[in-house]
């Protein structure tokens, strides 16, 4: 097996075709082609913002990804993105942005409270007064983990035929709000499997409010679905939007 994540350019050219459009990508792309302009945090291929600009967004889009690889698809495509390395400890924007976004559960990377707190800063720092920062996270009752298990296969094909099998596996006991878990990719002209290990974060809505309101964010709407169903104990999400308190914020 060999170490990897989508960082590596092989495994990102898979990363749409592992995660084909959906119903989230679509509750997305209603705010980002209402917002004139917007910053996609952990933005991956670029996959949302190409699609706002296609279908007739002419304001600011900005994509900001830590991997290189996902970047190297984003730029592939025609469409007026900015295409920005790095993630939010190293760029730093002030009020520029109308709508911040977190998809494909990125917020859940952010495992210790003081990188949590740092990266809703800048969330902050980066919207206007009155806008808003939308992002979803697993809801920690539905525990969704229960289900990454190697015997749930899931496969993709790409342009050329090629088949991709991916398959997680949980590490040990979950204990407290943290779950690490594998992520084995295979493909029959590979030489290897290639393996990724990931650590994630799971916080109900209580906490969740309590991070974005000392971070100058206020909850405005919450969900537990995609079809902006009520947020209950098990739903499987929690979908946030979030509003920037309309007073300065440093």
């Amino acid at each position: 097996m060999v170490d990897r994540s989508f960082g590596d350019l092989s495994l990102a050219a898979w990363y749409d075709a592992l995660n084909p459009w959906g119903p989230g990508d679509d509750f997305y792309l209603g705010y980002v082609t209402s917002a004139r302009a917007v910053l996609d945090v952990g933005c991956g291929t670029g996959r949302l913002l190409r699609r706002a600009h296609a279908d007739g967004h002419r304001g600011r889009l900005v994509g900001l990804d830590p991997a290189a690889a996902m970047l190297v698809q984003g730029r592939r495509h025609d469409g007026d993105v900015e295409w920005v390395l790095g993630d939010l400890r190293t760029r730093d924007w002030r009020a520029e942005f109308d709508l911040v976004v977190m998809t494909g559960h990125a917020f859940q990377v952010l495992l210790c409270d003081e990188e949590l707190r740092a990266a809703l800063r800048a969330v902050r720092r980066a919207l206007r007064p009155g806008g808003r920062f939308v992002f979803e996270t697993r809801n920690p009752g539905a525990r969704a983990w229960r289900a990454w298990t190697p015997d749930r296969v899931h496969r993709a094909t790409d342009a050329d035929g090629r088949a991709v099998r991916v398959w997680h596996e949980v590490e040990g006991p979950v204990a407290g709000d943290r779950v690490t878990f594998t992520e084995t990719y295979d493909c029959d002209t590979w030489p290897a499997p290639a393996v990724s290990r990931t650590t994630l974060r799971f916080l109900g809505p209580d906490a969740l409010s309590a991070f974005l309101h000392e971070a100058g964010l206020a909850v405005v709407e919450q969900y537990g679905d995609w079809g902006r169903g009520p947020l209950t104990s098990t739903c499987p999400e929690i979908i946030t939007v979030a509003e920037a308190y309309r007073q300065a914020y440093r």
